[in-house]
């Protein structure tokens, strides 16, 4: 591995503890069964990707899964089996970012979405009294603000050309395949994380 200068992290998976079956459970709790095939850790409907690249926003997206689910739902109920994926930012891995920003240039890309950024914002200030994940990188890059999201090339390409970064020394952390492989595409050096391995493994392992 090359010398590393940057780091772009995921978040969820890698940061931000995740549960995608949470959602899917409290979706279908809600009557919504067939919710694992509009969404999931591999795959993307339509819907989900207009709001993950900000082609829609919170309440559009609320009120399409009203229509898609057919059922008397109220935005309240959509957007908690929503968040219901989202669990925890482990300490350790906050601490990390705190004790390598100053040898790293460190930076996120994240596909997300809105209401997930709100609530995710809530979580990190409740646990860290950290008033938003931008303080602690560089730029922090989402895909609903940017318009792009992973496996696209052009996700990677953004945060290249927008924070001037030489792919060649910049690693890209992410726990799903697919991303990596898209990441090196874009020329990114890219670690998969894989469990029970978490960030702070990976981060240890460049010495």
């Amino acid at each position: 591995m090359q010398h590393i200068k940057a780091i772009i992290f995921d978040l969820g998976g890698v940061l931000l503890n995740i549960d995608y079956h949470r959602a899917e459970k409290a979706f279908r709790d809600l009557g919504v069964s067939h919710f694992g095939d509009l969404y999931a850790q591999t795959h993307v409907g339509a819907l989900f990707a207009d709001l993950e690249t900000g082609r829609i926003d919170g309440p559009a997206f609320t009120e399409a899964m009203k229509k898609e689910s057919s059922l008397p739902l109220t935005d309240q109920q959509i957007t908690d089996a929503w968040n219901a994926m989202l669990l925890d930012f482990p300490a350790e891995r906050i601490d990390l970012l705190k004790q390598i920003k100053e040898k790293y240039d460190l930076y996120l890309l994240s596909n997300t979405n809105a209401i997930h950024l709100e609530a995710f914002t809530r979580m990190l200030q409740k646990e860290s009294g950290i008033p938003s994940l931008d303080s602690l990188f560089r730029k922090a890059y989402y895909s609903h603000l940017i318009g792009e999201r992973k496996p696209d090339v052009e996700a990677f390409t953004h945060v290249i050309e927008d924070s001037h970064l030489d792919p060649a020394t910049t690693l890209f952390i992410d726990d799903t395949a697919i991303n990596i492989d898209a990441a090196r595409k874009a020329g990114l050096q890219a670690t998969l994380l894989t469990p029970p391995q978490t960030v702070v493994d990976v981060i240890s392992a460049l010495g």
